[in-house]
């Protein structure tokens, strides 16, 4: 069963998944890196642009999603170096001081909140995420185009992408792209039609949307929500 809260961390979201006897349904692209816990292990998702099913058995995990774009500055590490991937922490910070961190989420009450403990750490004693990208994801997450928001930044498109690929772990249009079906998708599980919601978030069409749906996700558009 998954659930989420709101983190004491700007923007980021604190959540918890326990195995329910539901068949495992992959995790989506979302603009997002989080932060995770599972049986004993600190791990980093990085940004995906496919869907990611975990291998072996049903497990629990814990994790916190960071604001896209946030996270490369609190890891020390440029997203597009962790893009489709799940790594240890220890693979990106010096072993014995992961180690003491996951004795602390070990032997904490809540495992959830240890975490976040951590990603506020982090975040204190970090470089302050770059303020332009907070307003390129609310630019393109309000279905503005790709060049129309570089030149309201006054950035230049290169410049914005190598930016980008720093803080997203891809391109500014692959990164709307992944907002605008984010946004579908939650207006189809809110109800609304699968057409209007096509056309809410930016579509040209249903048939455009199934047709992303299917790239990003590798599912039919019925299938993916229909399964829940």
């Amino acid at each position: 069963m998954y659930a989420e809260r709101a983190s004491r961390l700007t923007g980021a979201v604190v959540w918890t998944n326990t195995p329910d006897g539901v068949d495992g349904r992959p995790v989506l692209p979302d603009g997002c890196m989080d932060l995770l816990w599972s049986e004993g292990r600190l791990l980093v998702a990085g940004p995906d642009t496919r869907p990611y099913v975990p291998e072996g058995p049903p497990r629990s995990w814990t994790g916190v999603r960071f604001f896209p774009g946030t996270a490369p500055s609190l890891l020390g590490v440029p997203a597009h170096e962790l893009r489709d991937l799940r790594v240890d922490l220890a693979d990106l910070w010096p072993a014995a001081r992961v180690r003491r961190l996951g004795d602390r989420v070990e032997s904490a009450h809540d495992a959830a909140t240890a975490l976040e403990d951590i990603a506020l750490d982090r975040a204190a004693r970090a470089t302050a995420p770059d303020p332009l990208l907070h307003r390129l994801v609310r630019r393109l997450d309000e279905g503005c185009p790709v060049s129309a928001t570089a030149a309201e930044l006054g950035v230049g498109t290169r410049t914005l992408h190598r930016r980008c690929l720093v803080a997203f772990g891809y391109g500014p249009k692959t990164l709307a792209r992944i907002l605008r079906l984010q946004r579908a998708l939650a207006l189809a599980r809110a109800g609304t039609p699968y057409a209007e919601s096509a056309l809410r978030a930016g579509y040209a069409d249903q048939s455009h949307l199934s047709r992303e749906v299917r790239e990003l996700t590798g599912m039919p558009l019925g299938e993916l929500l229909g399964g829940g």
